[in-house]
């Protein structure tokens, strides 16, 4: 999905094999992908989207300095964060931008703060093309659990 301030921009849907590149979009405040040979249109992912990055995944923020730092203390390997999982963070806050990648070693990085210039591949995209609130669904099974073990006395 394109996050709100990309609702002004031409925008398309990501396909399986896509080059993708991190840029800004004009009069926006925010950054995102456009395909390689697509410059100015925002290209947008689904929830669960794969990617695959060609260098290290690169991005502002003293919290990323901070828990990079941390990571590299306690002896994780920082340098082979080039694998991510298209996700939305902060859905209960609309003032917010709430596209943000999920590296495989399990940092979330929000899009706005990437690097412009990094090139990505669409490695997959999800199974399903409803969009999938990781917080609501998480909490939603455990209230099933909770209603079943209740409902069993």
């Amino acid at each position: 999905m394109c996050d709100y301030s990309l609702e002004n921009q031409i925008s398309r849907a990501a396909a399986i094999g896509d080059k993708l590149v991190t840029s800004s979009f004009p009069m926006t405040p925010t950054r995102g992908f456009c395909a390689e040979h697509e410059p100015g249109v925002a290209v947008c992912l689904l929830p669960g989207t794969e990617l695959a990055f060609e260098e290290p995944v690169r991005y502002n923020g003293l919290w990323g300095y901070v828990v990079n730092f941390m990571k590299k203390r306690l002896g994780y390997d920082m340098a082979d964060a080039r694998l991510a999982r298209f996700r939305q963070v902060d859905i209960d806050n609309p003032h917010t931008h709430h596209d943000a990648l999920e590296l495989a070693d399990g940092r979330i990085i929000k899009l706005t703060l990437l690097h412009e210039g990094q090139r990505a591949r669409v490695l997959q995209l999800p199974a399903h093309g409803e969009h999938v609130n990781h917080h609501e669904h998480a909490h939603g099974a455990a209230a099933r659990r909770t209603g079943e073990l209740t409902s069993a006395r």
